[in-house]
């Protein structure tokens, strides 16, 4: 009899064989070890015994963190991998792909498990977005979309909280690093959970290899550093789709991303400030300090000048939208003196000089540094305005890598050991509202 135990356990390993685990997903089917959930299961891959067709991705990675995401466009990459073979880049990444995700063949099941590890395989070998995109978009679900504008086409996810009930919610859009997608990106930022907790709805954007072979947003091509053209004016233009479809409250739509998702956030700031209330910059880089791929690599490695670049150049790009900054001071794939850039081209940081010397009203800054308890040590300077509010603060985790601090080891990309980007981040959105700005 096929109970619920083995549904379960069916379930489980499914989701296992996904993310490449197919030694622990056997040993659920077989049996042999209890359930798992999340990430509690040993990470170590089977590297001898039976070979079965699937997915596998090895990252050079940083001890303290998992797979270190990078912000490098995909042609940077000294070569490029084709399908069933490894190469590297200049950044160390080393990627295998064979031909499927799950294993075939009966694998030496019992006969009553036979049937249902069948029809579990042959239900997940659909790629995830497709599984969800007859899915009807309701409370507390993780639905899939699609959006078209007169530049391009993108699928989107998007999480509608369990407390969503059609009020008008702010809305925070997630901008994912390299190769990551929505539901990785989900995975270890947790911002689902913390939409639950504090109702808001989170959109996803994806990036498909169409557009970059490394699932990057392309932040550092011209074409797509502008208002109403290129990346900028799809995503917008998905934003404000949603918006409208869920009657959201457009006072209060955030953006948030992880390296070259960070990069492309922080040029939203800058280029649709009537559209988003606060940014969250993670890992990333200034807007405008690259044009080519000379210019990106530069800016990564830590550039020159206050900007990353030619100051004449970029000293023009600013915005009023208050933001708040995070980066490792061990990150190696993003120089961490690009926090300090992109501060710079947000008013905040420029008026600290003047505030500095004499204080309006409330205007100060403050500098606090504190310890996650078993974890990364961090200094956090804020710039407050005359009414005393926080327009900036810029997060410097120490000791920690290229990845999004504090987040949860179920997805790529993410360092537990750091203060919660997220919430602190959606602490910090929660102060800020279009209207406060006067609608700019």
């Amino acid at each position: 009899m096929i109970d619920a135990t083995m549904t379960r356990r069916m379930e489980e390993a499914t989701r296992l064989t996904r993310a490449g685990k197919l030694k622990e997903a056997m040993a659920i089917i077989q049996g042999a070890v209890p359930e798992a959930r999340g990430g509690e299961t040993p990470d170590e891959p089977d590297r001898g015994g039976n070979i079965f067709e699937g997915t596998c991705q090895i990252i050079d990675e940083d001890m303290t963190v998992s797979r270190p995401a990078s912000a490098e466009p995909a042609t940077d990459r000294t070569s490029e991998p084709s399908a069933g073979a490894a190469s590297s880049s200049a950044f160390g990444h080393f990627r295998q792909t064979t031909t499927g995700p799950f294993p075939s063949g009966d694998i030496g099941l019992p006969a009553a498990w036979r049937d249902k590890w069948r029809q579990f395989r042959e239900r997940a070998a659909q790629p995830e977005q497709a599984r969800g995109a007859t899915e009807v978009a309701g409370p507390g679900m993780f639905t899939v979309g699609c959006f078209t504008n007169h530049v391009g086409t993108r699928d989107y996810k998007l999480y509608l909280p369990s407390g969503y009930h059609g009020q008008a919610l702010p809305l925070v859009v997630m901008l994912h690093g390299c190769t990551q997608d929505p539901d990785d990106f989900a995975a270890g930022t947790n911002m689902n959970r913390l939409a639950e907790d504090q109702l808001c709805c989170v959109l996803y954007p994806a990036q498909p290899m169409t557009a970059n072979s490394s699932k990057c947003w392309n932040w550092f091509r011209a074409e797509d550093q502008q208002r109403e053209g290129g990346e900028p004016a799809i995503i917008a233009g998905m934003t404000r789709q949603v918006i409208d479809t869920h009657g959201l409250d457009a006072r209060r739509v955030y953006v948030a991303g992880l390296s070259a998702g960070a990069a492309m956030a922080t040029t939203l700031a800058m280029t649709y400030p009537d559209l988003f209330a606060a940014v969250g910059v993670h890992s990333g880089l200034p807007h405008g300090v690259a044009q080519s791929l000379p210019d990106a690599l530069g800016a990564m490695q830590g550039g020159t000048g206050p900007l990353g670049g030619s100051v004449a150049r970029e000293s023009g790009w600013a915005s009023e939208v208050p933001a708040i900054i995070f980066h490792g001071d061990r990150d190696t794939t993003v120089h961490p003196g690009n926090a300090d850039r992109v501060a710079a081209q947000y008013a905040a940081s420029r008026h600290a000089g003047e505030t500095a010397s004499h204080s309006k009203g409330n205007a100060r800054v403050t500098v606090e540094q504190g310890q996650v308890a078993n974890g990364h040590a961090y200094t956090r300077t804020t710039h407050h305005d005359a009414k005393g509010e926080p327009r900036l603060e810029q997060w410097r985790v120490q000791g920690a890598g290229h990845a999004w601090s504090g987040g949860s080891a179920h997805g790529s990309y993410a360092d537990p050991k750091g203060p919660d980007a997220a919430k602190e981040m959606l602490r910090f959105f929660y102060r800020h509202r279009q209207d406060e700005r006067g609608g700019s």
